[in-house]
């Protein structure tokens, strides 16, 4: 398969096929290419031995919404109202005429679709999930997609094909709400004994298959999903895509897939084959299904002959949590392993666990394998992807990390914002700033430290990856340096973008 070909600063390159792999609550240290032992990754660490393996690779924040937003957008989460962990039934966050990863493809003859999780709104803020549901990942670049509205632990527990319910029977019509339970009902709170998997905070709403929600639902019983079909139901929606996707002429245009797993988030379900491929439970086995998923789509590419000829990104929309909501056995059996590696925090949490996971760039046509340490983040997929293919976007907040991506710069971003529930925090260099905040320093419930506290904390990540040591009476102007340059960034950010943070 040819494809027409683009000049990137006096270099001959091709116009890739483009697929994101987008792991959910997968922590720095959940991969072996990382330093995990006690799951094996192959094809994860497959993708890191033959590709650029980066070890300051940055979701934009903690939590996954925010994080998703970036990724597709290009601008930093809190900046935009509402950017944060959405119901499932809430409104499309993505405006339709905003610039996005997808619809920028798409205007350059790629051909785009999104199979997976998409937590970013649908419709206007009332949806009736019986008839045609617009605004969908169809209105804001993706000519075709497959997905689940929110997370695998939210109503309604159902597949989305473009702008329809799956498999739906009309005689039966779903109900959605977060409000209130639909009368004769049964939830989570009232009747624990219909759970297969009990919960140990916020999942005790609506029952489907055995699970409690968040969330009440009725109706729709032809198109609920079953959680443990999740994994191979969406593969082979991906490797549909694929097959019909790259096509064998020499004109074809090529394509872009977002696949957006849903392991290792709660309810962690694995299928059959893979209950019992870890010593840890369901997490530890959820991964290792998901590691089989990458490897279904690593499969597919091969044999249609065009893997040398795609750009491939995995990476995680933020760190990673045990105890998320079910007694599933994710502490007790965690034994050796750390998901967070050197890290400290994990989801929700300011410190550098929380936003910083596991970034891969597998190119083999283009791509020398190695290890970068270059900062590079997920908003600057979209500068970086429309500088690789002659587009041009406006710069927002995304920036053009093209030549460290491709492995022919260390050099990345001079500074980063991270943000953890509506809190940011600023890196610069080896350096990591975070600012003060009200609030507990821990999550008890989750496990996780927060990274909040009463005075500004200063890090070096480069000397103190785990940050134990606190710089920042050590290192006044330095400090005042971050928090000047901090505050101005924040304020450039708002005013230049009519937005509030």
């Amino acid at each position: 398969m040819n494809f027409p070909t683009n000049v990137y600063e006096g270099l001959l390159m091709t116009r890739p096929n483009i697929v994101i792999i987008y792991m959910d609550d997968l922590g720095y240290g959940d991969v072996g290419a990382y330093g995990a032992t006690s799951v094996e990754t192959a094809n994860m660490d497959r993708l890191a031995r033959n590709g650029l393996r980066f070890t300051d690779g940055y979701a934009t924040s903690a939590t996954c919404t925010p994080s998703r937003y970036a990724l597709l957008t290009g601008e930093y989460p809190w900046r935009k109202s509402g950017a944060e962990i959405l119901a499932g039934d809430a409104a499309m966050l993505i405006e339709e005429d905003q610039m996005t990863l997808p619809g920028m493809l798409a205007a350059q003859g790629y051909r785009t679709g999104i199979v997976g999780k998409w937590h970013l709104g649908l419709g206007n803020g009332e949806i009736d999930w019986n008839r045609p549901i617009q605004p969908s990942p169809n209105d804001v670049g993706f000519d075709e997609s497959y997905i689940i509205a929110a997370t695998q632990d939210r109503v309604p527990t159902v597949y989305i094909k473009d702008r329809s319910v799956v498999g739906l029977d009309p005689e039966d019509p779903i109900e959605v709400s977060y409000d209130q339970p639909f009368p004769g009902e049964p939830t989570g709170a009232t009747h624990p004994e219909l759970l297969r998997i009990a919960s140990s905070h916020g999942h005790d709403n609506a029952i489907v298959n055995g699970i409690g929600r968040i969330g009440f639902m009725r109706g729709g019983q032809s198109a609920r999903w079953r959680d443990e079909d999740m994994a191979e139901h969406l593969v082979e929606r991906a490797r549909d895509y694929i097959r019909r996707s790259h096509g064998s002429g020499e004109d074809d245009d090529p394509f872009f897939l977002y696949f957006a797993l849903h392991q290792p988030h709660v309810p962690r379900t694995p299928g059959a084959r893979f209950v019992g491929a870890t010593d840890m439970g369901p997490r530890g086995d959820a991964i290792a299904e998901a590691d089989w998923c990458i490897g279904q789509i690593l499969d597919e590419l091969t044999d249609a002959g065009v893997l040398d000829d795609t750009l491939i990104v995995f990476s995680s929309d933020n760190g990673p949590v045990l105890d998320d909501g079910y007694q599933d056995g994710a502490e007790e059996l965690i034994g050796d392993h750390r998901p967070t590696g050197p890290l400290r925090g994990g989801k929700y949490s300011l410190f550098d666990a929380g936003t910083r996971v596991p970034f891969i760039v597998h190119w083999p046509a283009r791509v020398k394998p190695g290890t970068s340490s270059a900062l590079v983040c997920q908003m600057d997929l979209l500068a970086s992807i429309a500088a690789l293919i002659g587009a041009e976007v406006p710069t927002r907040d995304s920036e053009n990390q093209l030549d460290a991506l491709l492995g022919d710069s260390d050099d990345g971003r001079d500074s980063l914002v991270v943000e953890a529930i509506h809190r940011t925090a600023f890196r610069r260099g080896d350096w990591a700033m975070i600012p003060p905040y009200a609030g507990p320093a821990w999550m008890p419930a989750k496990r996780i430290e927060t990274g909040q506290a009463d005075r500004y904390r200063l890090y070096n990540l480069r000397e103190d990856p785990h940050q134990d040591h606190d710089l920042a009476s050590a290192q006044p102007e330095l400090l005042e340096a971050l928090i000047e340059e901090f505050e101005e960034l924040v304020r450039e950010r708002v005013s230049s973008n009519g937005g509030s943070q």
